[in-house]
């Protein structure tokens, strides 16, 4: 197949990682590629390093003006049918697009072909990396809803789907991928799972998008859950391993949400027990004692527990 790929990557202050990002690219081992870059305003030599490849990648720069602006602008610009959308601070192993588009060859009828990631941290002086699986089942609406539908890098996209959508949400401060994820669901379009890990999705400060904020990360997570019991519900589509997986994911917010907002972390088990109150956890989230103290005598019991636990182990 004779597909053309735009790589676009957006970059804002990552002087640090942008030269292996852009390297990644160029390196791919499939040829009918173009490279883009956009950097949004960087205040450090990251436009410096990105003039540096000269005209083998096309560049643009402006004011800073957020993630999602400078992602659609590259949507503009690019010239390719399928987009790989590369952060920065992450980059490709050299086969990544050669190998999804072979798997396209073999599934044509698809808009995103979607893949594990590799997980890179970065800890001090330490580098570890592994890959976060995707599990069965492939279900699109359930690995939404649990979060696992991979970061931005990982997935090819059909360049019309994106625009079929209307772009990246501008808006949208956090969760960026999997609000863009719930509009092309919604739209049905086609999403296809492809077993290899060959995307680095980096990890090395506490400032990333989804950090800054937890609490704001939250409520942008669970308003995404709603729409998809939302959207399952008026279209006929909610099954009970679907609903089950929603509440899943509710649980597993309330638990880390407990911590520093008792009051919201309540009102989201009420939530879960509105729709089964014979709900139980599962999980590394839930392990086997508190599942049965969450059984027996509920969310708050069990998670007085948990604290006093965790509380006795700091103090010793």
């Amino acid at each position: 197949m004779n597909i053309k790929v735009s790589i676009l990557i957006p970059c804002y202050n990552a002087e640090k990682w942008i030269a292996q990002a852009i390297n990644s690219a160029l390196n791919q081992t499939y040829l009918h590629k173009e490279v883009i870059v956009i950097d949004d305003g960087s205040t450090d030599s990251s436009l410096e390093i990105i003039k540096s490849f000269g005209d083998i990648i096309r560049w643009e720069t402006g004011h800073n003006r957020g993630g999602n602006i400078a992602r659609n602008r590259l949507l503009e610009l690019s010239s390719g049918e399928w987009l790989q959308y590369l952060d920065a601070d992450d980059y490709l192993l050299p086969d990544k697009i050669a190998k999804q588009i072979q798997f396209l060859e073999a599934n044509p009828h698809t808009d995103i072909i979607y893949s594990p990631s590799i997980l890179e941290h970065h800890i001090q002086e330490e580098v570890t990396q592994e890959i976060l699986p995707i599990p069965q089942p492939h279900d699109s609406w359930i690995l939404l809803a649990r979060w696992y539908l991979p970061q931005t890098g990982s997935p090819l996209w059909r360049k019309q789907a994106i625009i079929d959508v209307g772009g990246w949400k501008i808006d949208q401060p956090c969760c960026q991928e999997h609000e863009l994820y719930l509009r092309l669901l919604i739209a049905e379009k086609r999403f296809r799972y492809y077993d290899k890990a060959e995307s680095v999705y980096r990890q090395w400060s506490e400032q990333s998008v989804c950090k800054k904020s937890k609490p704001e990360t939250y409520r942008r997570r669970l308003a995404i859950t709603d729409k998809i019991e939302q959207h399952l519900t008026e279209t006929k589509q909610l099954n009970q391993l679907r609903q089950d997986a929603i509440n899943q994911a509710r649980f597993e917010c309330a638990r880390i949400i407990w911590l520093t907002d008792k009051q919201w972390s309540k009102k989201i088990i009420g939530q879960i027990r509105n729709k089964n109150i014979h709900f139980v956890p599962s999980g590394n989230c839930a392990p086997e004692i508190y599942r049965l103290m969450y059984q027996f005598f509920g969310f708050d019991f069990a998670e007085a527990v948990a604290t006093f636990k965790r509380n006795l182990v700091v103090s010793q």
